[in-house]
């Protein structure tokens, strides 16, 4: 399966953090206080609203606060759409309101499996232009089987920490029947903690709960901003329910017509375009832990991987720190060309026997803190809702095949990407999902946002997105990261800004 990271964190939170602990050490702190606000019924419906979902979309909905600048609800939705008399699921929602509020804009960080209630608490004011701030209340939520809204549930954090520091390897036969076996037991505990639930996150499902958030918030249409995964979320709301489809901005496009399989090969030669450009700038670093030319520099790397398969890093703390976990690490700061200094640091540490800097990278990437608590369940969210939403080919000779196309789209992590089928083929539910065209026929004009060295959601896959809806403009940024407003560009900001807060579209072709 493909590997994600949610922009939950802000950019200048994650970068600070990481900065602190590479030079001495970090800490960090919540504040949850709340107070009771008012009730707000929901007064918006549509003629055509089956009657079954009515009691859905009109209950009511209690806003507490929950901080100096949040408040917070929890609303129903059904846990199985074709039987909305039955059980019952809740969403976690937060807002921060706007002065001078035009509307609510609905946010999703991405993932699957990233925290909407984080992204609005933790990086409103970093992700998002003051205009924008300023003009919409913004709305965060955890999609069902997220976090504060009704959970998946796995394993317990110690659990996690053992699977972290397996050191076995898919890639060889010889570890692959263990393999299956601890993916069977993951599965197991999932389906044994979470229940039905675990059969319902698909994204169609989290798509038709925006629509009952929208009406519940008071909109006859939805505007809504979304990155990474949360492209194919807003773009599936957009062709379930086109005429409730407001000014939607899709940024990092995912493309909705591939396969597991094409979208790990693109994501692969994604990084591996990634990683050729950050040993370019590496290389003019003194401190640079790599010499010679990029395909020396490259070889260094492969070599220095390769190693650590048979003789994984030990952290300060006493972790092991395999090959794949170290991977996982060592690709975060590549979502965001500002971070390249502090891989450079980390990466000439690795080199030098200290891994902590790489374990704190992918310690971010699991929302794990220094006491070893797991801050959320994204990652068990992400199998989940992947293993719902793609079929996987888990024969040998399919994962074989992939496995080769792989190394040679990505020689230095290509391997490390593959056999992610094994995990969804012990799964306890059958996927519900396919890659298919989205439309969205009828809906007003879309913003796909593209960024040409996106390693996470390549550039093709916004093309592709742009071209398959019926009424979508695309805007490209010109650089290496992942997704791209908010980083920074005001090219970008102003962009999308003027379509959110105006609804006027950029030109055809724009490029910043």
């Amino acid at each position: 399966m493909p590997y994600t990271v949610s922009r939950s964190l802000s950019k200048a939170t994650a970068l600070a953090m990481a900065a602190t602990l590479l030079l001495t050490s970090c800490t960090a702190v919540t504040n949850n206080e709340s107070s009771p606000s008012a009730t707000e019924p929901s007064t918006v419906l549509d003629a055509n609203l089956p009657a079954e979902l009515a009691d859905y979309y009109t209950q009511s909905v209690k806003w507490e606060a929950c901080g100096s600048t949040l408040e917070c609800a929890t609303v129903e939705v059904p846990l199985n759409y074709a039987k909305p008399d039955g059980e019952r699921i809740e969403l976690a929602l937060n807002r921060r309101k706007a002065q001078n509020a035009q509307g609510n804009l609905l946010v999703n960080p991405g993932g699957p499996g990233g925290s909407g209630l984080t992204l609005v608490s933790q990086s409103a004011t970093s992700m998002f232009t003051p205009e924008l701030q300023r003009s919409y209340n913004l709305i965060g939520f955890d999609p069902r089987g997220v976090g504060e809204s009704s959970p998946i549930t796995c394993q317990s954090d110690a659990a996690k920490d053992d699977s972290r520091q397996s050191n076995l390897h898919a890639w060889d036969p010889a570890d692959r029947e263990q393999i299956v076996a601890e993916g069977k037991k993951y599965a197991q505990d999932c389906a044994q903690h979470t229940g039905e639930l675990l059969g319902h996150v698909d994204t169609i499902s989290a798509a038709r709960d925006m629509d009952i958030i929208r009406a519940l918030l008071g909109d006859r249409q939805l505007d809504y901003l979304g990155f990474s995964y949360g492209t194919f979320l807003g773009a599936t709301y957009a062709d379930l329910f086109p005429q409730r489809a407001g000014r939607l901005v899709l940024d990092g496009a995912m493309d909705p017509a591939l396969s597991e399989e094409e979208v790990t090969l693109g994501q692969a030669k994604g990084f591996e375009d990634s990683i050729d450009a950050w040993l370019t700038d590496c290389l003019e670093y003194e401190d640079c832990p790599f010499s010679g030319t990029l395909d020396e520099a490259k070889t260094e790397l492969q070599d220095f991987f390769s190693r650590l398969e048979g003789a994984p890093m030990t952290s300060s703390d006493g972790r092991q720190v395999p090959v794949v976990d170290f991977v996982t690490g060592f690709i975060v700061p590549l979502y965001d060309n500002s971070s390249w200094p502090l891989l450079r640091t980390a990466m000439q540490r690795a080199m030098n026997g200290d891994v902590d800097g790489i374990l704190f990278f992918a310690d971010l990437s699991n929302e794990r803190t220094e006491e070893g608590k797991y801050l959320s369940n994204s990652m068990d969210a992400f199998t989940a809702i992947n293993c719902l939403d793609r079929p996987m080919d888990a024969s040998e000779a399919a994962m074989e095949k992939q496995a080769q196309r792989l190394s040679e789209a990505s020689p230095t992590i290509g391997k490390y990407l593959a056999y992610g089928a094994i995990g969804c083929d012990t799964w306890s539910y059958k996927p519900t999902g396919k890659p298919a065209n989205l439309t969205a026929t009828g809906a007003g004009p879309i913003l796909v946002v593209g960024t040409t060295g996106d390693p996470a959601t390549p550039y093709a896959w916004a093309q592709s997105l742009a071209k398959q809806l019926d009424n979508a403009r695309l805007l490209t940024f010109e650089g290496e990261g992942h997704t791209a407003y908010g980083r920074g560009s005001d090219c970008i900001n102003e962009a999308v800004d003027n379509f959110l807060l105006e609804g006027t579209l950029p030109a055809e072709g724009t490029r910043c």
